[in-house]
Order: C-alpha cells, then sequence, then structure tokens
C-alpha cells in the first residue's frame, strides 16, 4: 500500500483477523486487543470480513496453532473472500512462511500493521529514515518469504545452491548494506537535532515531554496550553515526530514542551529501537506530562503500558503529572477518579481544568527555582533580554550603574547571571 492510499485510490483489500488468547490471557483481555487490532487494521484502510478466536494451551512452533484449526481458519478466510489473515500475536519468520505456503494467502501479524501504519503517517526525513529502518529489520530475517517458490528449482547435484538460494544471500546483502545506510543517515540527523537543540537552548529552558497512549489526547493538549496548531485527529498515531513549543506559566517562568510519539501495547522492540532518536525528547526532558484518556475502559492497562515504555527507553524516574483527559465524559462512563501524586483531571478539548494543570506545573518548578536580585550592567543588556525570555522577572529598575532586577531563576538560567547577584 503506497502512503497516500485512500479508500477511493483502490478497492479496499479483505482481510481477517485471527486473535489468539494465550494461556497467561483473560477473555476480556483478548478483547480488548481485537478492538485494537481492528482500529489498526481501519486505519490502513482495509476491510474487515470476519475474525477467529481461540485458546492456546502451547504455542506450535511450525504455524503457532495446531494444523487442524490453521486449515479451519484458512477455509473461512477463503469462503469470505480476505486475501490476508492478520494475527494479533507476533509471528516467527518461519511461522509466517509456513502460514503463507500453507493457505497461499498473505500472512501479516499486528507488527507488520503497525509498520504499515508508521510509514503512512511519517513526514519529516527523521521519522522516514526510522521507518525504513524498522522496517529493512524487520524484513531481513522474513526474505525467505519471498523465494519460496524458487526452492524447487535447486538443481545441479550435492552441494549446489540453487536459483533461491543465490538470490536470498544477494537480497540478505542489500539489505544489511541499506540498514548500515540508514543507521548513518539517522546518526547524521541526530547530529543536526543537537546542533538544533544547542541553538533551542540559547536560552536554557526547563523541558517537558508530553507522553502517554496513542490517541489518548496529547497532541490536542499541546495545543491547548501552547496555541499551537499540531495536527490532532481521532486516529492512532495521528503523530510520529516530536514538535516543540514554548509555554509560559502564571507565574511568569517559561518552559519548552514536547509533543511525543504515542504509545501502544507490544509495540514492537525494532520500533522502539528505530525511533530512539525521536524518544530522546522524552529521555532528555526534565520532567513529564503522561496523557491518560479517562474515558477509556482501558484507561489502567494503557497507564501502565505507558509506564513501562517509558522503563524500557530509560525515561522512568522523571517527576511525572498525570494528567486525566477527557475528564468531560466521566459522567457518561461511570469511572471513579483517581488520585496518584502530581495530578488533573482536565478536558484538552473544552479547556476545563487546564488552569489547575498549570498550577501544578508552576509548583513543580517552584524548587527547581530560586530568588535573585541582580544589578546587570547597561553594556550587558543581552542578559536583561535573556532573562526576560525565560521568564520569572517580577520587578525591573533602571539604576545609574545598571539595571537591577528581582525574580525567581531556573539555576540553568542562574549560572549565566550569577556574578551579578546582588
Amino acid at each position: 500500500m503506497t502512503k497516500n492510499s485512500t479508500p477511493t485510490a483502490r478497492e479496499k483489500e479483505k482481510v481477517f483477523l485471527v486473535g489468539l488468547e494465550m494461556e497467561e490471557m483473560t477473555p476480556h483481555e483478548l478483547e480488548v486487543q481485537m478492538r485494537e487490532l481492528e482500529e489498526l487494521t481501519e486505519n490502513l484502510y482495509y476491510e474487515i470480513v470476519g475474525q477467529s478466536h481461540t485458546r492456546l494451551r502451547e504455542i506450535n512452533r511450525r504455524l503457532f496453532v495446531g494444523s487442524g484449526k490453521a486449515l479451519e481458519i484458512t477455509e473461512e478466510a477463503k469462503k469470505l473472500g480476505a486475501r490476508t489473515i492478520i494475527f494479533n500475536e507476533e509471528l516467527s519468520p518461519s511461522q509466517q512462511r509456513n502460514w503463507e505456503t500453507e493457505s497461499a494467502l498473505r500472512v501479516i501479524d499486528r507488527q507488520e500493521i503497525i509498520l504499515e501504519i508508521f510509514e503512512q503517517r511519517a513526514q519529516t526525513k527523521e521519522a522516514v529514515l526510522q521507518v525504513q529502518l524498522a522496517r529493512m529489520e524487520y524484513m531481513l530475517p522474513r526474505l525467505k518469504r519471498a523465494w519460496t517458490h524458487l526452492e524447487r528449482q535447486r538443481g545441479g547435484g550435492t552441494g549446489a545452491r540453487g536459483v533461491g538460494e543465490k538470490q536470498l544471500e544477494l537480497d540478505g546483502r542489500m539489505v544489511r548494506d541499506k540498514i548500515a545506510q540508514l543507521k548513518q543517515e539517522l546518526a547524521d540527523v541526530r547530529t543536526q537535532r543537537g546542533t538544533q537543540r544547542k541553538s533551542r537552548e540559547r536560552v536554557p529552558l526547563t523541558s517537558a515531554a508530553i507522553v502517554g497512549y496513542t490517541n489518548a489526547g496529547k497532541s490536542t493538549l499541546l495545543n491547548r496550553l501552547t496555541g499551537s496548531e499540531v495536527l490532532s485527529v481521532d486516529k492512532l498515531f495521528a503523530t510520529l515526530d516530536p514538535t516543540t513549543r514554548r509555554l509560559a506559566l502564571p507565574s511568569g517562568q517559561k518552559i519548552l514542551l514536547t509533543d511525543t510519539v504515542g504509545f501502544i501495547r507490544k509495540l514492537p522492540h525494532n520500533l522502539i529501537e528505530a525511533f530512539k532518536a525521536t524518544l530522546e525528547e522524552t529521555i532528555l526532558a526534565d520532567f513529564l506530562l503522561h496523557v491518560v484518556d479517562v474515558s477509556d475502559p482501558e484507561m489502567e492497562a494503557q497507564r501502565r503500558t505507558t509506564l513501562e515504555v517509558l522503563q524500557e527507553i530509560g525515561a522512568s524516574g522523571k517527576p511525572i503529572i498525570t494528567v486525566f483527559n477527557k475528564a468531560d465524559r466521566l459522567e457518561k462512563t461511570g469511572v471513579e477518579r483517581m488520585t496518584p501524586p502530581m495530578c488533573c483531571y482536565l478536558s484538552a478539548t473544552t479547556g476545563e481544568g487546564v488552569e489547575d494543570l498549570l498550577v501544578q506545573i508552576d509548583e513543580l518548578m517552584q524548587p527547581r527555582t530560586r530568588p535573585v536580585k541582580l544589578l546587570i550592567p547597561h553594556s550587558r543588556y543581552d542578559l536583561v533580554n535573556l532573562l526576560h525570555e525565560a521568564g520569572g522577572v517580577t520587578r525591573q529598575k533602571h539604576e545609574a550603574k545598571g539595571i537591577s532586577i528581582e525574580g525567581r531563576l531556573t539555576q540553568k538560567i542562574y549560572e549565566r547571571v550569577k556574578d551579578f547577584e546582588k
């Protein structure tokens, strides 16, 4: 499917979903996973014609499920006109190959669906490179899928290699070369990002990252707080690229606020690795705003997923304000309010409760600031401008020896002007 494919650009491809209930799962957990897989799939303009659920006591190494169940799934999918079977669990390369050989259908898993969505949504050069790298690393162990039709062409006696085997070797080398190239290009992009970050830190502001489950309302919150116009739509992974804006707090302090890519259950590990550069904004942030969709029945599971991913990327342990978004829908859901440390309930859409969040951010900033009285020489008006850009100036007066300034400064700003303290 091309990046700009739409339902009007071509006929929707019919797909059949397979839900595997693992031994440690409950029927409810499988139901939630399948709803999410449906939404992921529909985001790609596939037409879901049916689905099958089965509980597994043990995993079949060859097909994940038993051969009898595999035949049943294949017959039902074909009967409904499906061209593709999609599994909620990750298939190994050999399982995927065996399924396609036996069913004569395209067979993919949740991981590949997420990759396809990321390919469609990537906009900046960095995101495109990251998705390409994830795709190449996903493809490498699966190359044999493309050449199973040549396995019968082997010949020439013992030790001879057939056409398919030679082509596999060539393809493998090409993919590994492409992976190396993409990693180098990403390294160059990260260097450029580092330069941009240093430029941004000309005024060394405290930084915060907005994190949370995909579609929880992170971009809507960034727009509400900063007056920006970041794409904000009701779909999974609408935002892949980090967007940073300045936010002025009630106290006058200013911070940098970054919207980041949303998390999801079973986020493919190669995507986490590939998106390290994007997630770097989260890792480097001074504190986090964890946005949770309070209207979603799976709110708690989504909250845990986000915290697990934060730990996996090395961003746990930071101060977190939990933002329970979509609070205007609470009455309809009947969900009881939770009260973890540092939290607030708001609606990023209506603005209800946003002032409470700003107050909490200010309170979080207080221990990071210190009261100061400065006398800046007239020759260093550049520092006066710096202080106003950073915020926190409460009083300014021109005197014979310089500009007298009082206010609260973060440690980063204080280091720039401490020599002029009264």
